[in-house]
């Protein structure tokens, strides 16, 4: 069995730690694309989307107005994008004044795949076309192409190409600055540099002092610090990260539950059990037998 350290591959993307630290986390995303289609809507028509599912929207001609906001009334210009993760709810998406052209594409988050990240995400994000300049326009020409493909292998190629958009969305989105929750991380050097040793050695018995040394911090403003922008204590965020590691052995490794717990830093199988079970609301046994069931039925 291997480790949690083997489980992830460390990307080469500089010198700097919040692009290594990005790659780590996005490598631990599932989402499940199924759906891109185009459609026009006649003036002041109302765009109609399927409730509880994550959807990302480009307008193309034209601009989609968003009434129901926290933020009041929002309008997504040509080329710009919208991405819902836990759906519009009760927003209320009308076409302009002429006709508005738009792309949709539909998808759905594994929130177990990591519920840090998740979480953290806001209702809705927005990426502005000067924002994207560069490679939305590129990608939507791919997905347009494949959308209306029938060969075998397109499903995947939509599937893989809006995982693509997603991310894509996200990194942008992230560099605005703007995030909340422990993203907010990646956008202070000092605690991304802490975030980035935590993901890459999630086996080191890590001491708040020596990540605040790695931060070039205080211990008490490395504490607050962290706190504010990960929603967490450093060493909670470890330990999740741990148990996150767990579920994807789980997932993916021939292993018992109590040998996965005792290779993440649990001294026995119930102690790994109550905190995995806290974590993600079922216990590792639920996840093992998932497992089992699929290897037995393939």
């Amino acid at each position: 069995m291997e480790l949690p350290k083997n489980l992830t591959i460390h990307p080469k993307i500089g010198d700097t730690a919040s692009p290594d630290l990005l790659s780590h986390v996005l490598a631990q995303i599932r989402l499940t694309g199924d759906l891109v289609y185009a459609c026009t809507l006649a003036p002041g028509e109302r765009l109609a989307l399927e409730t509880g599912v994550a959807h990302v929207c480009i307008v193309t001609q034209s601009a989609l107005r968003i009434e129901g906001s926290e933020n009041g009334t929002m309008t997504i210009d040509t080329g710009d994008l919208m991405m819902w993760q836990r759906g519009a709810g009760d927003l209320r998406l009308t076409a302009d004044e002429v006709p508005t052209t738009i792309i949709l594409c539909r998808f759905l988050f594994d929130t177990d795949s990591l519920r840090g990240l998740v979480s953290a995400l806001p209702e809705c994000i927005h990426i502005r076309r000067e924002e994207s300049a560069g490679w939305l326009e590129g990608i939507v020409h791919f997905l347009m192409i494949e959308a209306g493909d029938v060969q075998p292998g397109a499903a995947l190629m939509v599937s893989r190409l809006i995982d693509l958009v997603v991310i894509r969305t996200l990194r942008s989105w992230i560099q605005q600055g703007p995030a909340s929750g422990w993203l907010g991380g990646l956008s202070d050097a000092r605690i991304a540099r802490a975030l980035k040793a935590i993901h890459e050695q999630p086996m080191q018995r890590w001491s708040i002092e020596t990540l605040a040394a790695i931060a070039g911090m205080s211990r008490s403003n490395f504490c607050e610090r962290f706190a504010a922008l990960v929603g967490r204590s450093p060493l909670r965020y470890q330990n999740e990260w741990r148990l996150t590691l767990a579920k994807d052995l789980l997932a993916k490794r021939e292993a018992r539950v109590g040998e996965i717990g005792l290779s993440i830093g649990y001294e026995s199988e119930a102690a790994f059990s109550r905190a995995y079970k806290a974590l993600f609301g079922h216990s590792p046994r639920v996840d093992y037998r998932q497992r089992s069931d699929i290897n037995w039925q393939a």
